[in-house]
């Protein structure tokens, strides 16, 4: 039997989510964003009556009101929007325990052995819809396929409120005519790869030699191809967020930082929150990964392995400094930070040192988690965080 999956996507969600509480906002341009004023104010979500007037995700605060001055303007609340997440996915639990969220606004759902009970994967996917507009008061747009990615990408060709079906043969005909960016799995930078090779169309990377594209991109270049071909065999796994595959943390700086001993600075407070939520989970990590954005917001990721995982900021710091100074030039603008650990584990066994001198930091690192725990996160920092280059602790 042809498995039937969809993928639900909510429709402009943290926007919808202050529509549905207050019906005032309905029919309203709602854009949700940071703080301008502390340059955090970037676009996080806008109601399609906003995005109508030109206001995108990621744009700047300051151009939004520009193209849309009488649009309501909402800091974020993300409680409410993991409260709603929660109770979407209550609702879909309800058709199917195969359950797979996919982020706080989009899951997927298996519903192959559920046709007795529900009908066609159409007919589940309309009672979805209704339900959860009835009870959660937010819309979705439902795509239907026999597998992961073709659901995925049904999704995005009707919004909002949408329900698209597509299945295999419809591949040719739907898909291969869109911009190969449309591809999921495809980002910018694969994308400028794949142009170099005439490669515009997903079309045109379905009709490539896969041969050549192991050549070039090993097997992730074999996944493209197959996806550009409507092919994945990826279950639909409810279990996927039981276990924590990385932590990490990101700030917007107040202002471009140009030196190194400042972005040090940020970088450290990072390693300290990373860790901290690192121990609370009884996790360790090998992979220390740096992300830095500058003003033009060209993007940088480089990742180190570490000997043995770890849960110390002082271990991710030094790592994550190394990445800074052999990969960022001194004197250019950074505007975002972001450290994160991967590759997590179960947190091993301590190993003794000669000295103990790693006994005394793992000591003094799970102490402060103590003091924030009793008296909040401002209880205890580091000194660096008083100079003018610390941001998480802004006085």
């Amino acid at each position: 039997m042809e498995r039937a999956i969809l993928l639900a996507d909510m429709d402009a969600f943290y926007a919808s989510v202050h529509q549905a509480l207050d019906p005032g906002l309905k029919g309203r341009p709602v854009v949700v964003a940071g703080d301008p004023a502390a340059r955090r104010g970037v676009v996080l979500a806008a109601s399609y009556e906003a995005k109508a007037r030109g206001v995108k995700t990621g744009m700047p605060v300051h151009e939004a009101r520009r193209l849309c001055p009488d649009g309501v303007f909402i800091r974020p609340q993300h409680h409410l929007y993991l409260h709603f997440s929660t109770r979407i996915l209550g609702i879909m639990r309800d058709f199917t325990p195969l359950v797979e969220p996919f982020s706080i606004d989009e899951a997927f759902l298996d519903v192959t052995g559920c046709r007795n009970l529900f009908g066609p994967p159409e007919e589940i996917a309309l009672a979805l819809k209704r339900r959860i507009r009835r009870e959660v008061g937010v819309t979705c747009s439902v795509g239907v396929g026999p597998n992961k990615l073709l659901a995925k990408m049904a999704a995005g060709l009707q919004k909002p409120d949408g329900l698209t079906v597509l299945r295999r043969e419809d591949v040719p005909a739907r898909l291969w005519p869109l911009p190969v960016r449309e591809l999921f799995g495809v980002g910018p930078r694969y994308e400028e790869h794949l142009r170099r090779l005439g490669i515009r169309t997903i079309g045109d990377l379905a009709n490539f030699p896969v041969r050549i594209l192991k050549m070039r991109f090993g097997v992730y270049g074999e996944l493209l191809w197959r996806c550009a071909n409507g092919v994945d065999e990826s279950p639909v796994d409810p279990h996927s967020l039981d276990s924590c595959k990385s932590v990490g943390h990101q700030i917007t700086l107040p202002r471009d930082y140009r030196r190194h001993r400042e972005i040090k600075v940020v970088i450290l407070e990072l390693a300290d929150r990373v860790a901290a939520r690192v121990r609370a989970g009884g996790y360790a990590g090998r992979t220390v990964v740096l992300s830095l954005k500058d003003a033009g917001f060209r993007y940088l990721s480089r990742l180190k392995t570490l000997p043995a995982p770890t849960d110390l900021a002082a271990d991710i710091y030094r790592a994550a400094v190394s990445l800074l100074e052999r990969h960022w030039p001194e004197g250019w603008p950074v505007r975002m930070v972001g450290v994160a650990l991967a590759g997590l584990v179960a947190r091993p066994p301590a190993q003794a040192t000669l000295f103990g001198e790693r006994e005394r930091l793992e000591m003094a690192e799970r102490a402060c988690d103590h003091i924030r725990e009793r008296f909040g996160a401002r209880a205890v920092f580091r000194a660096s965080s008083l100079t003018g280059a610390g941001v998480l602790y802004a006085r």
